[in-house]
């Protein structure tokens, strides 16, 4: 079925807001200034300030369910559900599984490539559906397993990619190896919060930008306070900053008036995040779960693109071997091979509720999943 101008927006929307969210989060890190009280120009290495930007613009998801609710308020034809009353406090666990793995997201981030970030973050795969069996009960079709092994394999290569590239005085081998291992470990916070949204958030009804929102918001409150105790916590040779402290907000404003351009990459990463959540959503809704994730590797391919021609990274053909293992455990995971089955003369049509999937295999999306 053709797609509408509007379906076409939609994935372009997702398509460009999701790639502009990691690489402007990357280009904030690849500045450099003078921070606070006059000290040497310095990176700007401000993973936990960047995480309660990304919250931020998770809130503002929070602003436009509630005038989507005034834009269908006194309409009898409108076809949207009843919201069941609920506790906010429901979307506290998940919140702080969120605020965890996003901030260690964010200090790897800054020790690896951008490509090799988003591609590694296909791990959640192998850790969600781990989970989702061990705790929803869900019984993982053969298709699944094999797209979990894939998935496992296509971590090696991209591993290995990293491991035999030429690394330069910002990111050292120990620093990318570090990262790597990161953004994996990150992915068994991901994939528990994914699991706590299916068990306790969808079967209250609640609508994905209310969902969004409402993490988005205790993300940002808790972060924010830990902000203070944080600029006292010695770090050592983990921080990133002058003071060797956990996280510096004040040196992160300083470097901020000292060099505008970064306050540009962290509003664009605050605001593709908002939209990326509204595209993501909407696409589930209009079109498929599976056209989301397609597009969501699609987008894997131009922050890979991009930070190859902006010379953030070099070429490695490793990282084309790892992307399309990647791709096939994610297409055998989710379902994708099913429609090419259904044409050969032996193949039966997949059902109408498998296409509709998502990454934990029941009827909904991750509702803050490219956050």
């Amino acid at each position: 079925m053709a797609w509408t101008k509007y379906q076409l927006f939609l994935a372009g929307l997702m398509l460009i807001t999701g790639s502009i969210n990691t690489l402007s989060a990357k280009w904030a890190d690849n500045f450099a200034a003078e921070g606070c009280g006059g000290s040497q120009a310095h990176s700007f290495e401000h993973p936990f300030l960047q995480a309660v930007g990304m919250f931020l613009g998770e809130f503002s998801c929070l602003a436009a369910f509630y005038l989507l609710q005034c834009k269908i308020w006194g309409r009898t034809d409108s076809n949207v559900e009843p919201q069941q009353s609920f506790s906010a406090l429901l979307f506290l666990p998940p919140a702080l599984c969120d605020m965890t793995g996003t901030s260690i997201m964010y200090v790897a981030l800054n020790m690896t490539s951008a490509s090799s970030f988003q591609m590694l973050r296909g791990a959640v795969i192998i850790f969600t559906g781990l989970l989702s069996v061990a705790f929803l009960g869900r019984k993982l079709l053969p298709s699944q397993w094999v797209g979990i092994l894939a998935t496992i394999a296509g971590l090696v290569v991209v591993g290995l990619a990293d491991l035999t590239s030429k690394h330069d005085d910002q990111h050292k081998l120990s620093d990318v190896i570090t990262g790597d291992l990161l953004i994996v470990m990150a992915q068994v916070i991901v994939s528990i919060q994914m699991v706590l949204e299916e068990k306790f958030v969808y079967k209250h009804n609640v609508h994905p930008l209310r969902a969004v929102g409402t993490e988005g918001f205790f993300g940002f409150v808790i972060l924010t306070l830990l902000l203070v105790p944080m600029y006292y916590i010695p770090a050592g040779s983990f921080s990133g900053n002058p003071r060797g402290v956990l996280e510096d907000a004040l040196d992160a404003f300083c470097q901020m008036g000292r060099q505008p351009l970064i306050i540009l990459a962290l509003l664009g990463n605050i605001s593709s995040i908002a939209f990326f959540n509204f595209a993501g959503i909407s696409v589930t809704k209009e079109m498929s779960a599976t056209t989301r994730m397609v597009l969501d590797s699609l987008r894997t391919v131009v922050i890979w693109a991009l930070s190859l021609a902006l010379g953030w990274e070099t070429f490695h053909p490793l990282q084309i071997l790892g992307f399309f293992i990647l791709l096939v455990g994610t297409a055998l995971y989710n379902g994708l091979h099913q429609p090419l089955l259904a044409r050969l003369p032996w193949g039966q049509p997949p059902a109408e509720e498998r296409e509709r999937e998502s990454l934990l295999g029941g009827n909904h999306t991750p509702i803050n999943e490219g956050s």
